[in-house]
Order: structure tokens, then C-alpha cells, then sequence
């Protein structure tokens, strides 16, 4: 029996598989899908693997109470033996395996090509995905990742209040998020990324957004902004109200110093992406930047590395400077070429 946007989910999971994460016949795919994940987008993805020619695992399992390393040992043994031993890996789950142990030794046996699309539902797929013109997104994602990387000195505020300085390495990559089909860690399309030299990181950040950390610190979207303020790439005070102590209470209880690190920054340029209370699509809203905190992924080749969990936060309307010149003001796009190219992509 057919249920809403069976057509259209079906055209997004394909686009998964085919152009995302680029399936090739004979080889082995793992999708992962915890208990809190709408089971519909896994399956139909498994069905657009199965078409392509792949020999499919569909890894259904309990949902862990936390992200990254803290979800270890919720985690069946017969799952963290899959994980590393497959040739692509997408993950569904709410509770990220992200940063967990086996993500970790996934990622370090340079095989697996592993697409994160966590906790995406049907209207999120089609949004993110399947309505993507693919060709004009790649094209803008790569001309702003050039000027960033060329750029030396950034700056980042918003309305609501952040006001943040950083230096950048011009050594370490950038990621830009657009398909999966190298070996290692790739994520939903629409997403720029990097770790600034981590002790140049200074001001105040303040998450209007949403915000994530996994169990108890998944907040979602905000009823009243957090502040984070920063010294030399550390949080030293969290203000705000009772979501700020929520959060305050969480960080106390892992007990870990290294999540008051920042580990990144990401710009937010996925043109089906809303404000939804789930990370995957906040940290894509056109215009806004997200920090994350804690676990540094291998990718960004920064200085912190290991940490317990990870959390994210996202700023709306976020204004940009490269090196004193200003690229985005309030979420819009103002640079003319980048301006050009972003109209093609939202048209």
C-alpha cells in the first residue's frame, strides 16, 4: 500500500547510493539504523543498494544513550564487527555511531566509505537530497571552500549575538561535503568544514539555533540562546538558562576537559535544510555556522583528537569575514561571485 512521498523518498535513496556514495556491483553496504530512526529511509535505501547490485546488510539495533565513544557499550559485538569490514557504510541513527570506537576503526583501515546521514526522515530526504541539483551545489561549495582556504584571518558574527576571531591553518583541508566515494568519513551534502588553529579562537559564541550533544544534552531547537564564551579555544563560561544548565550539568558529568574544546567550525549551505531540532539538517541551514566541540574527527588533522563524546551547536544569519572582506551578512550571500552561483543552486 503506498504511504506519503513513496516516489519521492525512492529517488532520494537512490540518489544515495548512486551518486552519493557511488555503489559499484558485487560490493558489500552496511546501513545502520538504531530503534529511534524512521525504519522506511533504511529500507528503501537497502532496496536502491540491492538494485545496484550490492549485497546489502541492514543493521536494525537498540538505540544508544549518547554519541561517540559513550555509545560503546550499548553497542552488540556482531555490529562492531560489521562495521569495519564492509566497503561502504551508511548510517541512519539517531545516536550517532559517529566518533564511537568502531567509526574509529572503520576509518583507520582506509576501506570503508562511510556517508553519515543520521536520523534523517522521509521530508528530510527529499529535502536534502533528492531535490538537490547536484551539479550547481558542487560548483558554489567548491569556489567558497577555495576563498577560505586562502583566507588567513575570519571572523563570524550573528544577531544573535557571537563574535568570534580565529586564525586558519592553511595546511589542513577543508571539508566539503558533496559525495562519498573515497574511503573514509564523509557526511550530508551542504556542509563546509575545518579546524582553525585551535588557540586562536577567541570571543563569544552564541547557539540560536539548535544544539546537540547526545542523550541527555540533545536539546534541539533552543527556546532561549546559549553563550559560550572562549579563551584561546576553550570554553571558560556557559551562560543562559535552564537549557544552558542542562548543558552545564552534562559537560560536569562526563567529566572530560577536552569537550569544552572547539574543534570546528562548518558553514550551513544545504538550500532544502530547516530548522528541525535534528543536527544532521541544522548544521545545513542556508547562512548559519556551526561549532562543535569535544571529539575532533581525523579529518580536520588538528591538534586534539580523542575526546568522550562530541557536540554541536548552530548560529543563524551568520555574517562572515575573510580576511576583513565580508562574504556573508545576516545568512545572505553578498560576494558577487559567490552571490551568482548561490542563485543557481536556490533557484
Amino acid at each position: 500500500m503506498p504511504t506519503i512521498m513513496d516516489l519521492e523518498l525512492a529517488n532520494a535513496t537512490y540518489k544515495v547510493v548512486k551518486d552519493l556514495i557511488k555503489i559499484k556491483p558485487e560490493e558489500n553496504l552496511l546501513i545502520t539504523v538504531d530503534s529511534a530512526t524512521e525504519w522506511r529511509v533504511a529500507e528503501e535505501t537497502a532496496k536502491a543498494g540491492n538494485a545496484l547490485g550490492a549485497k546489502i546488510h541492514l543493521a536494525y539495533h537498540s538505540t544508544p544513550r549518547g554519541y561517540g565513544k559513550v555509545a560503546d557499550k550499548f553497542l552488540p559485538d556482531s555490529l562492531k564487527e560489521a562495521i569495519p569490514n564492509t566497503d561502504a557504510w551508511i548510517e541512519y541513527n539517531n545516536q550517532w555511531l559517529l566518533y564511537s570506537t568502531p567509526w574509529e576503526k572503520a576509518m583507520e583501515g582506509r576501506r570503508v566509505r562511510y556517508l553519515f546521514l543520521g536520523g534523517l526522515n522521509t521530508d528530510q530526504m527529499v529535502r536534502c537530497i533528492g531535490k538537490i541539483d547536484l551539479s550547481a551545489q558542487t560548483e558554489f561549495q567548491n569556489k567558497i571552500v577555495e576563498m577560505t582556504h586562502l583566507a588567513k584571518h575570519m571572523r563570524i558574527t550573528t544577531l544573535g549575538g557571537t563574535d568570534i576571531s580565529f586564525e586558519n591553518d592553511p595546511n589542513r583541508p577543508i571539508t566539503n561535503e558533496l559525495t562519498a566515494d573515497v574511503p573514509g568519513p564523509h557526511f550530508l551534502l551542504g556542509q563546509i568544514g575545518w579546524a582553525p588553529i585551535e588557540e586562536s579562537i577567541n570571543g563569544k559564541i552564541v547557539f540560536d539555533g539548535s544544539f546537540s550533544g547526545g542523550g541527555e544534552a540533545d536539546l534541539g531547537i533552543l527556546k532561549e540562546p546559549i553563550e559560550f564564551i572562549l579563551r584561546d579555544g576553550k570554553v571558560v563560561e556557559i551562560l543562559g538558562g535552564e537549557e544552558a544548565k542542562i548543558l552545564k550539568q552534562w559537560l560536569e558529568k562526563l567529566n572530560d576537559p577536552r569537550m569544552y574544546n572547539a574543534v570546528h567550525v562548518c558553514y550551513g549551505f544545504n538550500p532544502g535544510a530547516r530548522l528541525s531540532g535534528l543536527c544532521t539538517e541544522d548544521e545545513r541551514v542556508w547562512g548559519s555556522t556551526e561549532w562543535g566541540f569535544g571529539y575532533q574527527g581525523p579529518m580536520f588533522k588538528g591538534k586534539l583528537g580523542d575526546a568522550t563524546s562530541h557536540a554541536d551547536g548552530i548560529c543563524l544569519n551568520s555574517s562572515v569575514w575573510m580576511d576583513e572582506k565580508l562574504i556573508m551578512d545576516k545568512g545572505k550571500i553578498i560576494d558577487p561571485e559567490l552571490k551568482k552561483l548561490s542563485e543557481a543552486v536556490r533557484k
